[in-house]
């Protein structure tokens, strides 16, 4: 600029003719100006004349000729920048020191650029994709299998169990009767429906029951006491010509006496000691 004012306002020489800069409204010669208020450059740390571009960042300042990449020495004039511990970057050697690699292609995940982050990885989002149908899983629910990452209905298709009785899938528990999968409430008694999760259960032409159908359609009763025989816990039973005791009921019928290993009589339905049956 050419003074329009008459002097400078600090060293009060003439400013006709002379180029001169203001501040507040006072008129002050480029060497007043200069060392009064110029900035200092965090590059070459001379001062930036009022002549030059100064180039502001978070309170510091730089010449125009000084704004360049810490690490590659490109001019960051107009160009995106990054800032890492107050040192500047241009977003190609910030991206190599310090921004995240993706964990499918291993590429850069470059500043600005949406990243995923999942299971302490990070993903680029365009390859943070369902492994079978290739769709964006972006936040939808997923499951993972062998490191690959799979949305809900692929992997049920691919992978999970489908109950033996309802055809539905298994999401979480389950129980395996048969080799097969089943839900624990479709896996019911074959007789009163009863759920047989957690309870004692027999196996009768590959169908589950209760202990107490079980009993009611298919067990022996004992000749004694007429209560069914079975077979649960291991517990011991008698057969005699087609009739069947409980251990502890196969007993003397004049004297009580166990015949469990014994010789003995039998006269009608009943059966004898060899003592009582030869009286």
């Amino acid at each position: 600029m050419t003074s329009g004012h008459t002097d400078c306002h600090f060293c009060l020489q003439s400013l006709r003719g002379r180029k001169y800069a203001l501040r507040e409204e006072n008129a002050y010669c480029v060497p007043c100006y200069d060392s009064l208020y110029a900035n200092p450059c965090e590059e070459c740390k001379q001062p930036i004349e009022c002549n030059s571009k100064d180039l502001a960042y978070k309170g510091r300042h730089w010449h125009e000729r000084c704004f360049r990449c810490a690490k590659c020495s490109r001019s960051l004039v107009e160009k995106p920048f990054a800032a890492k511990d107050e040192v500047l970057l241009c977003t190609e050697c910030y991206s190599d020191e310090y921004s995240s690699k993706c964990f499918h292609c291993q590429k850069t995940i470059m500043p600005g650029s949406r990243k995923m982050e999942f299971k302490g990885s990070s993903w680029h989002e365009s390859c943070f994709v369902c492994q079978y149908c290739r769709q964006p899983l972006g936040t939808k629910p997923l499951i993972t299998k062998d490191n690959e990452n799979y949305c809900v209905p692929c992997f049920e298709k691919q992978f999970a169990h489908h109950c033996y009785a309802c055809k539905k899938v298994i999401t979480s528990g389950g129980v395996t009767y048969h080799d097969q999968p089943w839900h624990k409430e479709c896996f019911v008694c074959a007789g009163c429906k009863t759920q047989l999760s957690g309870q004692r259960f027999i196996s009768k032409d590959e169908y589950p029951y209760c202990v107490d159908c079980f009993s009611k359609f298919y067990a022996k009763k004992c000749a004694a006491c007429k209560k069914p025989i079975t077979a649960l816990g291991g517990a011991k039973y008698i057969s005699f010509e087609e009739r069947q005791w409980h251990g502890e009921c196969f007993n003397c019928s004049e004297c009580s006496l166990s015949l469990v290993g014994q010789e003995f009589l039998t006269r009608q339905d009943d059966i004898l000691c060899h003592k009582c049956g030869s009286a």
